[in-house]
Formats: C-alpha cells, sequence, structure tokens
C-alpha cells in the first residue's frame, strides 16, 4: 500500500470518529432523544415482526383456500349394473348403480346407491332408463325422503322398448341425500350404458 493510500484510510478513519464523537455528544446533551431513538428502534423491529408474522398468516390462508376448492370438487356419473330386467318390487326400491364412470369427490356411494352431500351448494342431479315396452316403469328422483321429479311409463303391448329420464337443480344441505327410488310393481332394464345417475356441483351457496 503505498503513501497516498495511508493518508486515505487515516484521514476517512479520523473522520468518521469525529462524527461518532458529535454524536455522542449530541445525544449526551440530549438525553430524551437518545430514548426516542431506542424506543423507535424496538418499535421498528416489533413492527418488521408483525409484518413478517402477516405475510405467513395471508399464505397459509392462500394454502388452506386452495384446498377447500380442491375438496369441493364434485362430479359422479354411474351406470346400473346387470342386463336384464330390475323388478318388480312389491315396494320401492333404492336403485344401486354398481358401475362408476367417474366419481370426483367420492360423495357418491356405489354400495347404497346414495349420493350424500359434502357440502351446501347447488346441484345438477339427472337419470335416464331403457326398460321393456311390455312392463310399467316408474322411477323417482329422491331428495332425503321427498319426490323431486319423476318419469314414468306405461306397458304397451305395441312398443317394443321404452327410454325416458329427467333431471332437476337442487340446493342441498351438508348430509342431504340424493338417490333414484323405484316404483313399486314398476321394472326397468339393467343396463350400465343406458340406465344411469348422474350429477354435480355448480357451487356453494
Amino acid at each position: 500500500m503505498n503513501f497516498i493510500t495511508w493518508m486515505l484510510v487515516l484521514f476517512c478513519g479520523l473522520t468518521l470518529a469525529q462524527d461518532d464523537v458529535q454524536e455522542t455528544e449530541t445525544l449526551s446533551s440530549f438525553p430524551e432523544m437518545s430514548v426516542l431513538l431506542q424506543e423507535l428502534g424496538a418499535v421498528k423491529i416489533k413492527l418488521e415482526a408483525v409484518e413478517t408474522k402477516l405475510e405467513e398468516t395471508e399464505n397459509q390462508v392462500l394454502v388452506l383456500q386452495e384446498k377447500d376448492k380442491e375438496s369441493y370438487k364434485v362430479v359422479f356419473s354411474a351406470g346400473i349394473g346387470g342386463n336384464g330386467a330390475i323388478g318388480p318390487f312389491s315396494t320401492s326400491k333404492t336403485l344401486v348403480y354398481t358401475r362408476v364412470i367417474t366419481n370426483l369427490g367420492n360423495a357418491y356411494n356405489q354400495h347404497t346407491g346414495i349420493f350424500v352431500a359434502p357440502v351446501r351448494g347447488m346441484y345438477y342431479f339427472s337419470f335416464f332408463y331403457h326398460a321393456g315396452g311390455g312392463h310399467p316403469v316408474g322411477l323417482n328422483l329422491m331428495k332425503n325422503n321427498q319426490v323431486v321429479v319423476l318419469s314414468s311409463d306405461q306397458k304397451t303391448s305395441s312398443d317394443g322398448a321404452d327410454n325416458g329420464g329427467n333431471a332437476a337443480f337442487l340446493v342441498l344441505q351438508q348430509r342431504d341425500q340424493v338417490y333414484i327410488q323405484l316404483y313399486a310393481n314398476r321394472h326397468v332394464w339393467g343396463n350400465s350404458y343406458s340406465t344411469t345417475f348422474s350429477g354435480f356441483l355448480l357451487h356453494q351457496v
């Protein structure tokens, strides 16, 4: 290091030392200012900690919202099993659609034939059937124990087969049940490609 460089370093050191002395003298002359500066420093540290905590909380809320959106995607479609007449029965019977085509959200139970609403919301349901024309047909779309809409056809000697269905929008509370009920003394054809039950959540309400 040459002489000029040494001189510059020495000059800067003396200047900084002088500034520190002046600042110390100023603070000594005004003790209230010294206390105020210390308090402001403490407040600044606390504010930075609060800001960091708020950012972490916001991130956690966003993650939870994304998880909620994923959990409330509800879509199902299922076909009834077999390849023959189902019914007639002496009493009404809940149809069990065992061939699950899709069941996003797992709200439809392929063992009971019942859809259970996971959240309160507006839902859409539809059902279609195929049946022999020589037998009467009658199906209800049920919400809990109440008939919402139905589809039926009478026995005819000139009609070899019948097809029908219906659909409805429903506002469901959480845990409400929706299913298809076969009338007593009626039948439907067990065909998983033409006798189906479907539904999905449009949006929460």
